[in-house]
């Protein structure tokens, strides 16, 4: 890594940017996350930032940069681009302030977060199918209305008031020895980046991505800042094509490693912080359990590790569908086909056979035209409740060898 030294943010600018935004953010609480000493090796700690007024971390430097407008440049209002977190946070921010703020948000931005937005009272203009070309909208009203930019991380008043965080785990993990954070675009991991590291060196600084978006990982890889193709991803909140001009210098000063994580390894922590610590968690905010489920970054048996679970704004659509998904991937949500004679108590017999080996019956429908058996024989599809895996297969093979019937499909 390069020299800290002449970066675009400092400790100074960070404190006094804390002390700016203090009456008006959360200092959002860090606690221990004992429900996941199994999993993770280390002694896991939560930064909270889906506690926000707003659900997420952007309260922070958005606030901190509007904080910085002159009187005539609120008179003009502000615009921004967003995929939903930022804008919320401008939105909210701009309306406390009395500052007019429009926010261009792609077409395929959570509708939570659009409808929070305009529930915060910025006009919203839905534009593009990824940010960039939201940006680009943004970038036309500047010139056309004479609008203020309010950048969602490239900035240095935004970089600073997110470093705020940064300060705040250091004062409630003393001993931290890794810090994880997500990083889409860079302004949050650089502010934390840059205020840990000036007070205490020795902390690991960790960024982690989706494997559909690693615009950090690519520029570090290139040495240089590359514009990535990112795809559709859960973590829509770090969904970046292009790290930041003032953010890329100081994640390649001062972060330790960057790694990426797969759109199922996102979806499975956000089902585990849903379950095990009773958070409901953005994919964005769970990339970082994500790495540390998976191995990905390498802790010691019992090193301080805090975890930045950036935001917590997700539809509850999405949620639903997490849920389903890791129910079937743990087996305690299960299909099953099964292969009957076709007769009057056949649906009956079967489903009084499943619930006595201990499984619920949530689903069931008939298949005879469509499927592929005897005329004399139907199928009939289960969706069963289990208790996992095991329980699920020990239900097929009593099917087949007590009952004699025949599983054709499991899943």
């Amino acid at each position: 890594m390069t020299s800290g030294a002449d970066l675009p943010v400092d400790l100074a600018g960070i404190e006094a940017a804390r002390e700016r935004i203090a009456p008006h953010v959360v200092q959002t609480p860090c606690p221990r996350a004992p429900a996941f000493r199994d999993m993770v090796p280390g002694s896991l700690h939560l930064k909270l930032e889906n506690l926000q007024r707003t659900g997420s971390f952007k309260d922070r430097g958005s606030l901190n940069r509007l904080i910085h407008l002159t009187p005539e440049e609120r008179s003009r209002g502000v615009v921004t681009a967003s995929a939903g977190n930022h804008a919320q946070a401008v939105a909210y921010h701009a309306r406390r302030l009395g500052i007019p703020c429009t926010v261009v948000m792609p077409e395929t931005a959570p509708l939570i977060k659009v409808s929070n937005t305009e529930g915060y009272g910025a006009r919203v203009v839905q534009l593009g199918e990824v940010l960039d070309d939201s940006a680009v909208e943004a970038r036309r009203l500047v010139e056309v209305e004479g609008r203020v930019m309010i950048h969602p991380f490239d900035d240095p008043h935004v970089i600073a008031g997110q470093g705020s965080m940064g300060l705040e785990i250091l004062e409630q993990v003393p001993d931290v020895g890794v810090i994880v954070v997500p990083v889409g675009g860079g302004g949050m991991i650089s502010g934390i980046a840059t205020a840990v590291k000036a007070k205490a060196p020795h902390v690991r600084i960790v960024g982690v991505e989706a494997d559909s978006a690693p615009s950090a990982r690519a520029s570090r890889d290139a040495g240089r800042i590359v514009k990535i193709t990112s795809s559709r991803t859960l973590a829509d909140g770090i969904a970046t094509k292009r790290v930041g001009d003032h953010t890329f210098p100081i994640i390649e000063a001062l972060v330790d490693d960057l790694v990426t994580v797969s759109e199922e390894e996102i979806a499975h922590a956000v089902l585990q912080l849903l379950e095990r610590q009773k958070s409901v968690v953005e994919g964005a905010g769970a990339v970082g359990l994500a790495a540390l489920l998976r191995g990905a970054i390498t802790v010691g048996p019992d090193e301080p590790i805090v975890l930045v679970v950036s935001g917590g704004n997700i539809d509850v659509n999405m949620v639903s569908r997490i849920i389903d998904r890791g129910l079937v991937a743990d087996g305690r949500l299960a299909r099953l086909l099964v292969k009957v004679p076709d007769r009057p108590g056949s649906l009956a017999g079967l489903t009084r056979m499943v619930a006595e080996l201990g499984a619920n019956v949530l689903e069931t429908s008939h298949r005879r035209g469509f499927a592929d058996i005897s005329v004399g024989d139907v199928e009939i599809v289960f969706t069963l409740e289990t208790r996992g895996q095991t329980h699920a297969q020990a239900i097929v093979r009593a099917l087949e060898e007590r009952e004699g019937l025949v599983v054709e499909e499991y899943t």
